[in-house]
């Protein structure tokens, strides 16, 4: 089956064909049909399927009639993050380039000025993060009565993030005559009943099984210790043929640290996660894919929906906890019909997230040793490094009371010998020799104590 026999417009095929796309995945051969006959949609499809240009292709040709007005969009993409939502504009102005279509941006961490503005125009297609549409329309600035078509996307992971009463408030606002389109990777029973109760008679599609992984992707965990990991990663990076490198941790602190650690180490790498600035994560995302870098550390915040052509590699620096995360992330690799690698670094203590990720699969992933930290040597075996350790042992030195120790010691010294030889002419107090009489410059009585007796 080939793009044309889906029914999709010359412009559309014009521009699909032009992006290097000739024949499509399995999702959007199921899925284009059904949406451009105005049927409502369920689609069940893992991560790196094209399951974005299913719904975006289709939009195309159904919004190419019709005129959009101020501050009522005429279709509505709903994306859990920011960098979804960029990467469904993204290819909304790849596909849709010989159509007059205008399109709004709805996301946070930019200015909402423009956003307002390019509202006010009035726009044929939205993209929005809950939160920032939400915003925009409790403050007056969106209708939402003239929009005909929704999308919900990765309606598990706007579960996850605590999207749903937004969504579900969101679809009270539209039209009940709409077009609803539902794509998700599982179908957990909280957004089964959301599309029990805002689709209508859709059809359901699902073209691979839930929590499966994408057979393309060769994966391996690789057995270390804690502190063993970065040395264990810079040494995978080293011997594979990395072209362009995702590392996936599970904290923001463990991203920021082991990017500045690579980049000590002369990689060039880069970082994404949930602290930085929309325009940060923009700007590093672009570097990633212009070849400015070619290891990009990420928190979650970028497993899902990124699609990025050529990720030979994707690491898990830690096991992720939730066994869904672990499909979202090494599915970065291995796409559109290519291949790909991906390697989890495990430690003694991920054995029951590596338990419950290969019981999600249905697979055994294979296992092999990785680079371990060494015990430290023990205090008795390590080599000398100062002086004072060639010293030789205590109980070959001279005894402290023999030796004397300190400025104590050597302040006292001299005096104890003038009374052990008082006679000493090197201990006389001046430069002229003791006179013969001892009390010849004293001015009082001399104590006995100090009388000199030259008797025998």
């Amino acid at each position: 089956m080939s793009f044309a026999d889906l029914g999709l417009s010359d412009e559309t095929l014009r521009a699909v064909t032009e992006a290097g796309y000739t024949e499509p995945t399995p999702v959007q051969a199921a899925a284009i049909q059904p949406v451009l006959m105005m049927r409502d949609l369920i689609a069940i499809a893992q991560t790196g399927t094209g399951k974005t240009a299913s719904f975006v292709l289709p939009m195309i040709d159904i919004l190419a009639h019709g005129r959009a007005r101020a501050r009522m969009p005429r279709s509505l993409i709903l994306e859990p993050t920011r960098e979804l939502a960029a990467q469904v504009a993204e290819n909304f102005e790849k596909y849709g380039k010989y159509h007059k279509l205008s399109m709004a941006l709805l996301i946070g961490g930019v200015q909402m000025g423009d956003q307002v503005a390019a509202l006010e125009k009035g726009v044929d297609v939205l993209i929005a993060t809950p939160g920032r549409l939400m915003d925009l329309f409790q403050r007056g600035k969106i209708l939402l009565t003239g929009c005909s078509m929704l999308v919900i996307d990765e309606a598990d992971r706007m579960l996850d993030m605590g999207f749903i009463p937004d969504i579900e408030e969101i679809c009270t606002k539209l039209p009940t005559s709409r077009q609803t389109l539902l794509f998700s990777a599982t179908m957990p029973p909280p957004i089964k009943k959301l599309a029990d109760k805002f689709l209508s008679n859709p059809k359901q599609i699902e073209v691979a099984r839930t929590g499966s992984t994408n057979a393309s992707i060769e994966q391996a965990l690789v057995s270390t210790t804690s502190r063993g990991k970065r040395d264990t990663l810079r040494g995978l990076l080293r011997a594979e043929d990395v072209k362009t490198a995702i590392i996936f941790a599970n904290r923001k602190t463990t991203v920021r640290e082991l990017n500045q650690s690579l980049k000590r180490h002369g990689f060039a790498s880069g970082e994404i996660h949930g602290d930085m600035e929309q325009a940060q994560r923009i700007a590093e995302l672009d570097r990633f894919k212009a070849g400015d870098i070619n290891i990009l550390v990420a928190s979650d915040v970028a497993a899902r929906g990124l699609d990025i052509k050529g990720v030979s590699h994707v690491f898990n620096f830690d096991a992720p906890w939730h066994p869904d995360d672990y499909v979202h992330r090494i599915g970065r690799t291995g796409r559109a019909g290519a291949t790909g690698k991906a390697f989890t670094l495990i430690t003694d203590e991920d054995a029951e997230n590596i338990a419950n990720i290969e019981k999600l699969t249905g697979q055994t992933i294979p296992r092999i040793e990785g680079a371990k930290a060494e015990a430290p040597a023990p205090r008795e075996a390590r080599p000398a490094r100062t002086p004072r350790e060639e010293r030789a042992p205590r109980e070959e030195r001279t005894p402290r009371e023999e030796r004397g120790s300190g400025r104590r010691d050597r302040d006292r010294a001299p005096r104890e010998r003038d009374r052990r030889d008082a006679s000493a002419p090197q201990y006389a107090a001046g430069p002229e020799p003791i006179a013969a009489d001892a009390d010849a410059n004293w001015n009082g009585p001399v104590p006995a104590f100090l009388r000199v007796s030259f008797e025998d």
